[in-house]
């Protein structure tokens, strides 16, 4: 019997009895469901408590952090992931609960378009070692803590350097997460189908700090250097490293992809409309 996975967000209202339905509906077209509750948070790698390995896809219910959280571990395994959205945003959990039967039914039969979404590696090299290595979905953060204070990194692109940066920090963001933290500071929203990564200051002490986008074939060294307060790293906002001075975090796209049903370029702008208020000019 073929296995898969519901991961169901233990404080998303109705996720429990949703779950139960999915379950008995993936049983009886001959599926084999292991259902896990996943409580919203995932401080370290090692918090992941469940294999994905072996299943045929992942069935998520909660917002788009349950589904960063599921993809992270689905990715690198080329096992897609069915998102029924119970939160506010929907930009990845794009499957309502009202349509999920038909939908999933849908994706069983294998008529459901699957979208490739890049994601970005990220890895922290301290005294020639690597101290930490991690992948997101939606962005690596590299931040003062506590916020609000400014601090002093260093930025390289392929060892060309883009100059120092004194700022509330710096978000790496793949075109997934353009619609997020990095859209909220100033930076472009991109195409979700586009291999490439985004740098946007947070609060930028200089007028001249822009946003830029990078394609997929290099890589972004940021160095920490000396700052009057400590300094962060946060992955899609679920896993924290704390960095220190002289840290090196070099930043690229790895070759595998993220696999999202159902999400596709059509309700990716729709949701720009409906959930950012985005429209083409004043009366639009």
């Amino acid at each position: 019997m073929k296995k898969c996975l519901v991961v169901s967000n233990s404080f998303k209202k109705d996720a429990e009895y949703l779950a139960g339905q999915i379950c008995r509906l993936l049983e009886s077209r001959g599926y084999e469901p292991v259902l896990f509750s996943y409580n919203g948070r995932s401080a370290s790698r090692e918090d992941f408590d469940i294999d994905f390995a072996g299943n045929e896809f992942v069935v998520t219910l909660g917002g788009d952090g349950t589904v960063l959280y599921a993809s992270r571990q689905c990715a690198p395994l080329g096992i897609p992931v069915f998102p029924v959205n119970l939160g506010e945003f929907g930009f990845l959990a794009v499957v309502s609960k009202e349509n999920w039967e038909s939908e999933l039914n849908s994706f069983l039969d294998g008529k459901t378009y699957i979208s490739e979404r890049t994601l970005v590696d990220c890895e922290v090299l301290r005294g020639g070692k690597t101290v930490f290595k991690g992948t997101g979905m939606n962005d690596c953060v590299i931040s003062s803590s506590p916020s609000a204070h400014l601090v002093n990194l260093r930025v390289a692109y392929n060892h060309a350097v883009l100059g120092p940066f004194k700022s509330n920090g710096l978000i790496v963001s793949t075109p997934t997460g353009s619609t997020a933290y990095s859209a909220a500071a100033g930076g472009p929203i991109v195409d979700p189908s586009m291999p490439a990564l985004v740098l946007t200051p947070v609060s930028s002490f200089s007028l001249s700090a822009r946003p830029l986008v990078f394609g997929q074939k290099g890589e972004l060294m940021i160095t920490c250097l000396d700052s009057r307060s400590g300094i962060g790293l946060e992955v899609d906002g679920q896993i924290y490293f704390e960095l220190e001075t002289n840290d090196i975090i070099i930043l690229g796209i790895p070759e595998y992809r993220a696999f999202i049903a159902g999400s596709t370029q059509e309700k990716f702008y729709a949701a720009l409309q409906s959930k950012l208020n985005w429209s083409g000019g004043p009366r639009a």
